[in-house]
């Protein structure tokens, strides 16, 4: 109880720092470096996941991820009459669809901390009135509003007392919740050929040191008709009083028909056909497809049911698979891209605001009880397994891979529903501690479901471990 309060104050308070420096050890008085991470390999299966991403569209900002000059981030309007033509994909959404944007303002000049605005347009190119619904939503700075602090690696949660550290980790917290922040509009009426702001919101730098801060958005949305979007960047405009205000339509509008694609670039990517020593897999910056993966995991594709490993072992489930990053699956789960610039990632690796919702529906085909744990764990990152099983580190390294919220719903041994909401942090090579553990008696089934946003900041893959004690 007492970690769950301080992790929930600390959550909380602004003045918390990001990141750490490497541990010290104190012993007998001195400080010591700590040891350094062994390898070690649990024997055991892995296998792919079942079904597939949906087809949902994503528009995905995340290119350049550090903004250094005004401009389009992403655009999916049409070139037509557009002083740089090529800053535009041309890709109306409609339907349903998803907004990501995921980005970092850092002011290089100390004499100018003017806060840098992230605007998100939408526009109607068609002839008949647009309804847009914002199903959910959230959007959150890294300073103050979910500073990067040290949480412990399990923390529990609710609708009103949330635990995160960073801006990824709250939003993705409010739309497993399917929370609306109150800065978006539960709807907005677009008339035919007109453009309206969806979001106008600041990334201020003046109060910090170093001047760097966040903004992590993620919107779900429902159209009526084709409608087209981008994200931009430019600084505060200031009125009469030198007080900063944000910019105008009209000022976002300009930007959008005369500007060119915001710099610094971030790496270009390595090609997927390549076979390299050290892939590069570049920042998103287009439209990728596959909002959320919904799977019941079961023996195969017949079966209706998935029988526990034998006692001692234990199989897991890829989450976030990548090129170069399979984990002996043969599966890549990343969200391919629909339009992106050439200069932007091949696939929406990391799947950043993907929602996985899994179920497990176990079964026990032994004459004995049986005790079966739930786990979350990120592995050492592999393509295909160097040994007969998943590699982790002990002791841990100091980089954070996995930060954010996770929900498991099952029923506990008393027959009474359970549904936890958990925060997790998670080294580079982490084992787990067990989200749900059960005890199955003989030919018993149980259900156990769980879902989670992938938040951005994150390192894939991760995988989802049954084991039997």
């Amino acid at each position: 109880m007492l970690s769950w309060m301080l992790a929930l104050f600390l959550a909380q308070d602004g003045s918390a720092q990001a990141g750490s420096a490497q541990a010290v050890f104190v012993q007998n008085g001195l400080a010591q470096n700590p040891p350094e991470p062994q390898e070690i390999m649990r024997p055991q299966t892995v296998q792919p996941l079942p079904a597939s991403l949906d087809t949902v569209p994503v528009f995905n900002s995340n290119s350049p991820e550090l903004i250094g000059t005004a401009g389009i981030l992403l655009s999916t309007f049409s070139p037509d009459g557009k002083t740089v033509p090529e800053a535009h994909l041309d890709y109306p959404l409609a339907d349903r669809f998803d907004i990501f944007a995921h980005h970092v303002y850092k002011a290089e000049d100390p004499e100018n901390l003017t806060s840098m605005y992230l605007g998100i347009l939408v526009h109607n190119p068609g002839g008949a009135t647009v309804d847009l619904e914002v199903l959910a939503g959230a959007s959150y700075l890294s300073q103050p509003d979910a500073p990067f602090i040290s949480l412990p690696d399990v923390v529990p949660f609710g609708l009103r007392m949330p635990v995160f550290a960073g801006p990824g980790s709250r939003v993705m917290g409010d739309l497993l919740q399917d929370r609306r922040q109150d800065l978006f509009s539960p709807s907005l009426t677009i008339p035919a050929g007109e453009t309206v702001v969806l979001m106008n919101q600041p990334i201020p730098v003046a109060t910090l040191e170093p001047p760097i801060n966040g903004r992590s958005t993620l919107v779900r949305l429902r159209s009526s008709g084709p409608v087209s979007v981008a994200s931009l960047a430019q600084p505060a405009g200031l009125d009469d009083e030198g007080s900063e205000v944000a910019p105008t339509l009209e000022q976002w509008q300009t930007l959008l028909d005369t500007g060119n694609l915001a710099t610094p670039r971030d790496k270009p990517p390595t090609p997927i056909e390549a076979v390299p020593t050290q892939v590069i897999y570049g920042r998103v910056a287009g439209v990728s497809e596959g909002a959320r993966w919904v799977a019941t995991v079961t023996d195969d594709a017949e079966a209706t049911q998935l029988t526990i490993p034998a006692p001692g072992e234990a199989v897991s489930y890829g989450i976030s698979t990548l090129y170069a990053g399979q984990l002996g699956t043969g599966q890549v789960q990343t969200a391919p891209m629909l339009v992106r610039y050439p200069d932007t990632a091949y696939q929406a690796h990391g799947n950043y605001g993907v929602e996985y919702d899994l179920t497990f529906p176990l079964v026990n085909s032994t004459d004995e009880p049986q005790t079966v744990t739930v786990t979350f764990e990120t592995p050492i990152k592999e393509d295909t397994l160097s040994t007969d099983g998943l590699r982790f580190f002990e002791p841990l390294p100091t980089q954070t891979f996995f930060r954010g919220p996770i929900q498991i719903r099952y029923r506990d041994d008393g027959g009474l529903p359970r549904i936890r909401n958990l925060h997790l942090v998670q080294k580079r090579g982490q084992q787990g501690a067990p989200l749900a553990e059960i005890t199955l008696q003989p030919q018993e089934e149980r259900t156990v479901s769980v879902k989670l946003l992938y938040p951005p900041d994150s390192t894939p893959p991760q995988v989802i471990t049954i084991m039997t004690q």
